[in-house]
């Protein structure tokens, strides 16, 4: 069992929440549903909670109504292979969502997510700091990451800091 476990407080939308992420990602899976019984805050077989997992990484949705809402202080970071894979989750995360800046971005359940190209470390962290200032500095015109771009900007192929 994996030691800590992100629990994800939902209104009531949970499930509807969990099914999206699962359809998202490779290796995920709902493990449980349990629902609500009668006295309870919510009507009995309401969804209470929904146990899953996503790329292996295990997860709790509750159905816990509307007094806490999902901000910018938490957010979920993927790492992703390609540049094609950071468009397509994107494109998924955003519809019904917003984007942010920096490869920041809030699902239509309001949840932060940052989807983050592999490399992109290397740039902004690189051993050369003219270099990585330029990356950087791109990536901060960027809401979705454009790896290329920042490459680009890296080696200092029309841009200056």
């Amino acid at each position: 069992m994996q030691k800590i476990i992100p629990y994800l407080w939902f209104d009531t939308q949970a499930e509807e929440a969990v099914n999206f992420y699962v359809s998202l990602f490779k290796n995920s899976r709902i493990l449980e549903i349990t629902r609500y019984g009668e006295n309870m805050p919510l009507p009995a077989g309401t969804v209470l909670t929904v146990s899953f997992e996503l790329d292996g990484q295990q997860f709790v949705a509750l159905n816990g109504g509307p007094e806490f809402k999902f901000s910018e202080a938490i957010s979920l970071f993927v790492h992703c292979e390609t540049q094609a894979e950071v468009d397509e989750l994107w494109a998924k995360f955003t519809a019904g969502g917003e984007e942010s800046q920096c490869g920041w971005l809030k699902d239509r359940y309001g949840l932060s997510w940052q989807i983050i190209p592999a490399g992109l470390t290397d740039l902004l962290h690189g051993p050369d700091p003219v270099k990585a200032s330029r990356a950087v500095q791109c990536m901060f015109t960027m809401k979705k990451i454009d790896l290329a771009k920042i490459r680009a900007a890296y080696e200092g192929e029309g841009y200056d800091v």
